[in-house]
């Protein structure tokens, strides 16, 4: 009597990545493009602050946040910046080429928790693309909210993300959109320094305020130092941290960032629960 095996039936699961096909590609700056993806069969809805692992097969992967309108369908979009060997070849990709996706993954932005509330949105370079998808929340939900901030700052004006949308988010008249460089060159005319310094400008009420922050390290820091001072409490703070993520669902280690793994607990944490960990040289 003949034996045949029989078929192995695999089951799509984390670490399993779909097949993602490039709908659309858009330079941003020099090394940053926009990606919009096609949405493979049994994706998930991400929600704003949420990642997914991106790759190309015989490369590697990189975790990559979600850039785009959590409320539009049909596309993953997301922002990269040609830092690595991965990242660098997902921004030389076209169109039609295939891109492997996991996620989405991590815990992102409380923008349902935050109604009824003043939100400010603090974002230092690159850092504006993870938090693009909440300021479309609370946009799309602008009755929801009391008043609502967004602080952007970047190294020079050539560096801008994103530079149509802020002109024409500063259009509208409900929110508060604030551009800072570190340099002023050419025709700047706009704020030159640290983008804490245009916390002190923003009007919001401390004791009724949620806010979001995304950037360097360094800059996330001196935020919640300042957003402190200011009367918001370190619980109400929230950060995107940023770590060497490679499994994404918090078994190979490489992104514990203390006690927590940043791509199962965060990536968004509160400054109350993270915040003293920043403040550890070289940790």
């Amino acid at each position: 009597m003949e034996n045949r095996a029989e078929p192995v039936s695999i089951t799509a699961g984390p670490m399993i990545p779909r097949v993602a096909r490039v709908l659309r590609k858009r330079r941003e700056l020099p090394d940053v493009y926009t990606l919009d993806l096609d949405v493979p069969e049994g994706t998930d809805p991400f929600t704003p602050g949420q990642f997914n692992m991106l790759g190309l097969f015989g490369v590697g992967e990189v975790p990559i946040s979600f850039s785009g309108n959590p409320a539009e369908e049909g596309a993953l979009v997301h922002t990269i910046r040609a830092v690595g060997a991965v990242s660098a070849a997902l921004t030389k990709v076209s169109m039609g080429d295939i891109v492997g996706v996991r996620g989405p993954f991590g815990v992102g932005w409380p923008v349902e928790a935050a109604a009824g509330q003043d939100v400010v949105l603090i974002a230092g370079g690159l850092g504006l693309a993870p938090l693009r998808p909440a300021f479309y929340h609370v946009m799309a939900n602008r009755k929801r909210y009391g008043n609502v901030a967004l602080l952007y700052g970047t190294r020079g004006p050539q560096e801008i993300l994103f530079r149509r949308e802020l002109k024409n988010w500063r259009s509208r008249l409900d929110m508060d959109i604030e551009v800072t460089v570190d340099h002023g060159t050419g025709d700047w005319r706009g704020h030159v320094g640290v983008v804490t310094k245009l916390i002190a400008h923003a009007a919001f009420d401390p004791p009724n305020t949620t806010a979001f922050v995304c950037g360097p390290e360094i800059m996330m820091r001196f935020s919640v130092a300042a957003l402190r001072d200011a009367g918001v409490d370190a619980n109400d703070i929230h950060l995107s941290m940023e770590r060497n993520m490679k499994c994404a669902v918090g078994l190979c280690g490489h992104c514990q960032f203390g006690p927590v793994f940043v791509c199962k607990d965060g990536p968004v944490f509160t400054a109350g629960h993270v915040g003293h960990l920043m403040t550890i040289k070289e940790f």
